[in-house]
């Protein structure tokens, strides 16, 4: 059987109002204003390290790196502490997965969110056992949409045929650098219009998503 990637945030899980609350938690610990959850939403994608980067420009803050460690650091403690209260699993998304494993599918996760953090939402939504490899934004030392997370996560499944499934700009750009066929979730974080995104079908909800992939192996 084949085997297929997921990507986490905006495709498995909604995780931005926690990623939310973090951020503006550790910029209260500052005297900071809070950004607002649409805000911050619109930061997620590139890696915890390019969402700090995006907050602290939105401040009008010249990049420092002492800077963005520092405030790196605050959010990371505080997110890890609490990192799925407001998160929750989009409908049908733990079983589709579950279906494809009775089926015989090898599962895998790449994402940008540290790795450690990824394990623990998995965790406490009882979903880790169903995966047979994970990597996240820290596993190597590149990121998406730098195909080699998604290169060997798919390789770490070890079948012949791969497929990736994601919400946003940066999985498309990650599928396609890859070479893997692309199934794209419209209800995520994606910033662009669908059809500005590479893919090779779509899907509005989890229970479409089986189907969808038996159609791209054809």
């Amino acid at each position: 059987m084949p085997g297929v990637v997921f990507d986490l945030d905006g495709t498995l899980v909604h995780s931005a109002p926690d990623i939310h609350a973090a951020v503006n938690k550790a910029l209260a610990e500052e005297g900071g204003a809070p950004f607002t959850l649409a805000e911050i939403t619109g930061f997620i994608g590139n890696g915890v390290p390019v969402l700090i980067q995006r907050v602290l420009a939105a401040r009008g803050e010249a990049p420092d790196a002492h800077r963005q460690a520092q405030l790196q650091g605050r959010f990371m403690a505080h997110y890890e502490a609490d990192p799925a209260t407001l998160t929750s699993v989009y409908p049908g998304a733990e079983a589709a997965i579950r279906h494809l494993r009775a089926e015989g599918w090898r599962i895998g996760l790449c994402t940008n969110k540290p790795v450690g953090a990824s394990r623990q939402i998995l965790s406490l939504f009882g979903l880790l056992e169903l995966f047979d490899a994970i990597i996240g934004g820290d596993s190597l030392p590149q990121r998406k949409p730098d195909p080699a997370p998604l290169t060997a996560t798919a390789a770490a499944l070890k079948e012949e045929v791969v497929l990736y499934v994601g919400d946003s700009e940066v999985d498309a750009a990650t599928a396609r650098a890859a070479g893997l066929r692309f199934a794209l979730f419209t209800e995520g974080y994606r910033h662009a219009p669908v059809h500005e995104l590479p893919h090779h079908g779509l899907f509005s909800h989890h229970d479409e998503l089986p189907d969808l992939l038996k159609h791209l192996l054809a």
